[in-house]
């Protein structure tokens, strides 16, 4: 987010769904013993074995829906094990010993709208306040950043006793969850610091281990990794390493975009989510900043159908397919370049992305979510009329 990013640099320079059974798949006893049939609608992770059209394939990596048949080239989840015949290796229920402990989620599975806060600035509001007033169920929290290559809380020096972190506490203490964000539009990001990507993907997990997330967002922005191709395929590498470690983990990317869509680096990042294998739960875009002009609902809905048909074409999706790996990530109010999102447009935007089933839908920020008129774009309110909270009550309801 730009215009949050570059408050928060001034303000710290001065101070989840339904989840789908795992069944497991067990060798066959006999070296040409077809392993039971592939299933579209079970999940498969590492190791697993599955038949299809006559030849056995086995799981690099958590996957559902993804035929071995058409899925298993070099980049691809399946490995080919050869043609196979004869009694077929009944499937097993008990978690392999090798495997997660925890069932993995549907990929891109609705969650719960996350609209972001940030504690560092902007008059953060007590979590208990905005939670009884809107009935809000999740946070999305601005950012963590790279101290060398170890994440750390914007303006803070680690993860946990500060002030981020004393603020999750709250959220948790008033009933709500917490998906951090990693990344932003400024600041010492972890994916330029991180020079590999097992690093990267370590610091990742020191994140998910401090907090025991469901979820995390990588803010992708700006020239340092947005258009930055080789960072972008560390993001992508460190987060499939994230995905196969911890498969009940939702992974989100979130980058810019053009009223009718993603840019060139939009494009590439979700073609090579597919060609690198990243298992992307879901990919946002932040609909605003982008010229958008007077109509707002109209540009959003035209980027999200944007990146819809990209993700339907990349990964031979469904439209429905597609729509439930993609959210939406707004300003409310006015964005930094104007663009009006009222309290009736944000509502109508929650229609949309709710009848179309995304997965994601969230807004920068609660901080803002204040009444404001004609007071410009600034860290506290919308600079619109409204009523306090109005666009989390409206989330809340997606």
């Amino acid at each position: 987010m730009k215009f949050s990013r570059k408050i928060a640099l001034l303000a710290s320079v001065a101070t989840v769904g339904t989840a789908a059974a795992v069944l497991p798949m067990t060798f066959a006893s006999a070296a040409t013993a077809c392993a039971p049939a592939w299933s579209a609608s079970s999940v498969y992770v590492k190791d697993n074995v599955a038949s299809q059209s006559g030849h056995n394939y086995t799981a690099k990596w958590w996957t559902q829906n993804e035929s071995p048949a058409t899925h298993s080239g070099q980049w691809d989840v399946w490995i080919d094990g050869g043609a196979c015949g004869g009694t077929t290796t009944p499937p097993t229920t008990t978690p392999p010993t090798t495997g997660p402990t925890t069932t993995p989620p549907t990929t891109g599975t609705k969650m719960a709208s996350a609209p972001y806060v940030y504690p560092g600035w902007g008059n953060p509001p007590a979590p208990a306040t905005v939670v009884n007033a809107t009935g809000i169920k999740s946070f999305t929290m601005a950012f963590v950043l790279a101290n060398g290559c170890n994440p750390v809380w914007d303006g803070e020096s680690g993860l946990t006793g500060g002030v981020h972190a004393s603020y999750i506490s709250q959220i948790k203490a008033a009933g709500a969850d917490v998906v951090p964000s990693i990344g932003g539009w400024s600041g010492n990001k972890l994916g330029p610091n991180c020079t590999t990507v097992d690093a990267l993907a370590g610091a990742y997990q020191k994140v998910i281990n401090a907090f025991g997330l469901k979820a995390i967002d990588i803010d992708i922005e700006n020239t340092d990794e947005f258009e930055n191709t080789a960072v972008q395929d560390r993001i992508l590498g460190a987060l499939k390493v994230i995905k196969a470690n911890n498969p009940s983990v939702k992974t989100i990317v979130t980058f810019g975009t053009s009223p009718t869509g993603p840019n060139y680096y939009g494009t590439r990042l979700v073609q090579q989510a597919k060609a690198l294998g990243a298992n992307i739960d879901i990919f946002t875009q932040m609909p605003f900043d982008f010229g958008g002009g007077a109509d707002m609902y109209a540009s959003t809905v035209g980027a999200t159908e944007g990146l819809k048909n990209l993700v339907k074409t990349t990964f031979g999706y469904t439209d429905a397919q597609a729509y439930a790996h993609i959210g939406i990530s707004g300003m409310n109010g006015l964005s930094d370049q104007q663009e009006l999102t009222t309290v009736d447009t944000w509502t109508r935007l929650r229609d949309y992305a709710r009848n179309n089933n995304l997965a994601r839908f969230t807004f920068w920020s609660v901080n803002r979510d204040r009444g404001c008129a004609g007071g410009g774009v600034v860290s506290d309110c919308s600079g619109i009329a409204q009523s306090d909270w109005a666009f989390t009550k409206i989330s809340a309801g997606f």
